[in-house]
């Protein structure tokens, strides 16, 4: 399996969501599906099989969230020595050059995307077009609406 780009920040937030999986919402399972049983017939119980399902949602998240953290590749941003360069990790500061907008994007991993806090995630088209970019450079943009170009204002690693 290929490695997993996370930052140090999207580890330890998949190793809280694991441990809260394990301790919590497994034990709520099991006990649900303990509660349905003692309901008689298990064949028409919708309860019964609305905890399975739960059950089988929970372990699954728990094997991939297990599987992404073994074959994760943590960098921390701070410790980065990209010369100034666009790299995952890397804070972004974009004016947009059509509507003169600014905005702030941090490159992370798929499962810490998030763009209401800022983080982009590095197979995304803006992400693609920025890596390897420096202060001064324009990324072009192929976005829904068109063509976008952005002009790199500051890289820091934060």
């Amino acid at each position: 399996m290929q490695k997993v780009p996370l930052t140090v920040v999207g580890a330890e937030r998949l190793r809280q969501e694991l441990q809260q999986l394990k301790s919590v919402e497994r034990q709520k399972v099991i006990a649900a599906i303990a509660e349905a049983r003692s309901h008689g017939d298990l064949s028409e119980n919708a309860e019964y099989d609305a905890a399975k399902e739960r059950q089988s949602f929970v372990e699954g998240r728990i094997a991939e969230v297990e599987s992404k953290l073994a074959n994760a590749q943590i960098i921390d941003p701070k410790t980065l020595d990209a010369d100034g360069r666009c790299v995952f990790g890397a804070t972004v500061d974009l004016e947009d050059l059509g509507s003169g907008d600014r905005v702030t994007y941090q490159i992370v991993g798929d499962d810490e995307a998030d763009i209401r806090a800022g983080k982009i995630s590095i197979g995304s088209p803006i992400a693609r077009a920025l890596i390897g970019k420096v202060e001064g450079d324009v990324a072009e943009v192929a976005a829904p609406g068109g063509l976008k170009e952005f002009e790199v204002l500051a890289v820091r690693y934060v």
